[in-house]
């Protein structure tokens, strides 16, 4: 389940999820390799490689990147395991021949959701590229490209592909589009329509001259909310962002609001829409391909608490520091409320929150060290921190909660080439 996607779950999930302390879990979550080889490009802050279904038969979807042909290039696949642990693998195919792209990390990795009807939907390799659309023309089957069917297929480029899937079966996807010439590159709301069968683009979230949109998240509420999560940066890229930022969109009226309710205008542009983290005193707008030092923020995730009220975790260097902290923002009457997770060592892009029971979890990874993979619940006025990947060194990782009220977790170990999946 995407992380707090609370209508998914059966009221007996539900309400035994809610008695469950805050921080239930095991001291270090059951892993288990999955059987295939994984690429060295497997890697990414921003992606949403994993999808989960059902109660009883529960599965799950790993989205990655595999071994190409060559060892620069990578082909596209996603691991499925069954309710009985059994696994196969399903390519992502590009006509005949499995889909296969340069590597590029940060940026070629592939995101993946599942529609109200069992097919599959991938997004893959696309830094400011043309469409690379797959989906299943089956329940279950192997994507397909279909990147005609996305909208303005001869025109659009577009970055960081974000995917969720909405109560109803439909799939919404935030994308970073290409306005070069015009001197912004925004971020875009589109729609698959599952009842027709159809992609359309809802709205330009975010745009703003000299400045580009970095899609972070999205999650429904049990509401049909859907949550929004972005960051921005100097115009065209950086390593480094500013003002994380919320909106939430109600498909049933089209509006759009920040936190409080109240109605924002689109476009967004920095500060029109809620600013989790407001830029610091010394913080600035830098336009560099590599991190220029400094404040600013790199990758962050969503989820919802039962009261479909947004929480969030991210990664923020603060000022005089040379590590980005682990951070959580709760929003209340107050407005946001920010809280350090944890900042003793450095971390890598690799963020996500699931709400369990009373409380969220925060998994983040080190930088170093023997163990990297780690959970953190709030205990006591500060947080409680827990090793769940033992001896691996883990640096990228998402997390999905599934129906049963358990956190999937996909955790990549890129010194040895595995990928790993766990339960929490």
């Amino acid at each position: 389940m995407k992380k707090g996607r609370p209508w998914k779950l059966g009221i007996a999930a539900l309400m035994l999820a809610m008695l469950l302390p805050a921080g239930t879990g095991s001291a270090d979550a059951a892993l288990t390799e999955v059987p295939y080889a994984m690429d060295s490009s497997n890697q990414a802050g921003w992606w949403s490689p994993l999808e989960t279904y059902g109660t009883g038969l529960e599965y799950a979807y790993m989205a990655y990147n595999a071994p190409g042909s060559i060892e620069s290039t990578h082909k596209v696949y996603i691991a499925r395991r069954d309710g009985s642990g059994v696994w196969s693998n399903i390519p992502v195919m590009d006509g005949s021949k499995v889909a296969e792209y340069t590597d590029d990390v940060g940026h070629n990795q592939p995101s993946i959701a599942r529609d109200g009807s069992g097919r599959f939907h991938v997004f893959a390799s696309m830094h400011d590229e043309a469409w690379h659309y797959f989906r299943s023309d089956t329940v279950g089957g192997s994507p397909q490209n279909h990147s005609a069917d996305m909208p303005a297929p001869a025109t659009f480029k577009g970055t960081y592909p974000v995917l969720t899937t909405a109560p109803n079966g439909d799939v919404y996807l935030l994308i970073r589009s290409s306005e070069d010439a015009a001197g912004y590159r925004s971020g875009q709301l589109f729609r698959w329509d599952n009842a027709a069968s159809t992609w359309s683009k809802i709205a330009v979230i975010g745009s703003s001259l000299n400045k580009s949109f970095y899609p972070d998240d999205l999650v429904f509420d049990a509401s049909g909310n859907l949550h929004i999560l972005f960051e921005w940066s100097a115009f065209a890229a950086s390593a480094l962002r500013h003002e994380l930022s919320y909106v939430k969109y109600s498909p049933s009226t089209g509006s759009f609001t920040k936190a409080d309710g109240s109605t924002v205008s689109l476009p967004l542009k920095p500060g029109t829409a809620d600013i989790i983290q407001p830029l610091a005193p010394t913080e600035a707008y830098v336009q560099t391909g590599s991190d220029p030092g400094g404040p600013g923020v790199q990758s962050a995730k969503l989820a919802v608490d039962p009261a479909g009220s947004p929480v969030v975790a991210y990664r923020y260097r603060e000022e005089g520091s040379s590590t980005f902290s682990v951070k959580y923002a709760s929003y209340g009457s107050a407005g946001w409320s920010l809280q350090t997770v944890y900042n003793a060592s450095e971390t890598k892009a690799a963020i996500d929150i699931t709400w369990a029971g009373s409380a969220p979890r925060v998994y983040y990874a080190k930088s170093t060290g023997t163990d990297r993979a780690f959970m953190a619940v709030p205990s006591g006025g500060s947080w409680s921190q827990t090793s769940i990947a033992p001896n691996k060194p883990i640096e990228r990782l998402s997390v999905e909660r599934n129906d049963n009220g358990v956190d999937i977790l996909y955790l990549v170990d890129v010194t040895n080439r595995k990928l790993y999946y766990g339960r929490n």
